[in-house]
This record gives C-alpha cells, sequence and structure tokens, in this order.
C-alpha cells in the first residue's frame, strides 16, 4: 500500500503509506504543503479523490480500495 484515501463524511484523507506514497505526493503538491501530507493532515474532496486516485494509479501506486468512490446514483 503506498496511499490511503480514507473516508472522513463526504471528504477523504490523504495518507502516504509508504515511501514511494511520499515521493508521488512530492511531485505532484508544493514543498509547503509536503509536511501536512508526509503526516496524512490533508483533507479532499470526492473529485479531488478520485482525480488522485486516478492519476496514482496510472503511476502504479498501490493504493487502497475505496467503494465509496465507485459511482453512485442518487435518486
Amino acid at each position: 500500500m503506498d496511499l490511503r484515501l480514507l473516508a472522513e463524511g463526504p471528504s477523504f484523507r490523504l495518507v502516504p503509506a509508504s515511501v514511494h506514497g511520499i515521493l508521488w505526493l512530492q511531485t505532484h503538491f508544493e514543498s509547503e504543503h509536503w509536511e501536512l501530507l508526509a503526516d496524512g493532515n490533508v483533507i479532499v474532496n470526492r473529485a479531488d479523490a478520485e482525480t488522485l486516485l486516478l492519476d496514482a494509479s496510472a503511476a502504479g501506486l498501490n493504493l487502497n480500495p475505496l467503494p465509496s468512490l465507485s459511482p453512485t446514483h442518487h435518486a
């Protein structure tokens, strides 16, 4: 596991779980955010979580599967 997206209400906490996850985050975020990212103190909305999941997966990172990120239909 390299990155985890943990559900927190309608948002997701981004938690790096390996050196690969931290390095990937450093290539995608500005240096002033690295400490918050490394400590798992960043929360993103659903759309951003989906984008991060797709991008990190395409880069070869191992991520936790999140059924809550699947498209849902609301009546």
